[in-house]
């Protein structure tokens, strides 16, 4: 690669189990990555969003985490994808009409951290024990919330790998 100009005096070379990489490239130009994470590395979470739409492929892949001592998040914010299981989300709540409160308590049954977030308005999140509500920072006029709750995700799941409060990753 030197010798096509390849620059690598940025380059720095950490000890330690890494990932492989494979680019292939076809006469036209069009490349796609192949990559191997093998055994010696291994993840400590798993974000599972929007692409979620089967029950039983969902219970399948917790399993899988849960085997391998994996942290799970589970994102619920597409409308479309609780639509589509909204009788089973219903029955695991036991009640159409649960308070989020409720709602909160029982995902707290089932996961370390239950997370409701609404919108501009606050935040409900429960780990064991402590309980905490946020409210918003203060009322913002917005022109477009699209990415909003994306935006959370990765704010408290970044707040979690750093070990903040819970109030602090809300």
């Amino acid at each position: 690669m030197g010798s096509s100009g390849v620059n690598f005096s940025a380059l720095r070379i950490k000890k330690g189990p890494t990932t492989q990489c494979v680019c292939l490239v076809d006469a036209l130009g069009n490349r796609t990555m192949r990559s191997c994470l093998s055994s010696v590395v291994k993840i400590q979470w798993l974000v599972m969003r929007y692409g979620i739409y089967n029950l039983e492929v969902i219970h399948a892949v917790i399993q899988m985490a849960k085997e391998e001592g994996v942290f799970v998040s589970l994102d619920l914010a597409s409308f479309e994808m609780v639509r589509n299981i909204r009788g089973p989300l219903l029955k695991l709540l036991d009640d159409e009409n649960a308070s989020l409160e409720v709602a909160l308590e029982f995902l707290a049954k089932h996961c370390q951290w239950a997370v409701v977030a609404l919108g501009y308005n606050r935040c409900l999140a429960k780990c064991g024990r402590e309980m905490v509500r946020v409210p918003a920072i203060r009322e913002a006029k917005t022109t477009d919330a699209i990415g909003a709750g994306d935006l959370f995700a990765g704010g408290f799941l970044y707040g979690l790998v750093k070990g903040l409060s819970l109030e602090e990753c809300c």
